[in-house]
């Protein structure tokens, strides 16, 4: 998917913060949420997208620790849809 296709799927009144079933071309689907950084922009013209994976849901929930989160590469997504 491209940038845009990602923002679009966002600005049809889905928060950042949602869960969302990120599917792949060439690994399994994962749930997740995407996280704003301060390096957000930057990464989105590149089309990289910080993920928390929902096995760290409550620590990323409790901490805000970065570390929790995993970098994806928007061209390998092929659909996003609301878990």
């Amino acid at each position: 998917m491209t940038t845009e296709q990602i923002q679009k799927f966002f600005s049809s009144n889905i928060q950042l913060n949602a869960v969302i079933r990120i599917s792949f071309k060439t690994r399994n689907s994962v749930l997740g949420i995407f996280i704003q950084t301060p390096d957000i922009t930057e990464l989105k013209s590149k089309n990289f997208w910080r993920i928390v994976s929902e096995t760290d849901f409550q620590k990323w929930n409790q901490t805000h620790d970065y570390t929790l989160c995993r970098m994806f590469n928007g061209a390998e997504f092929t659909k996003l849809s609301v878990a």
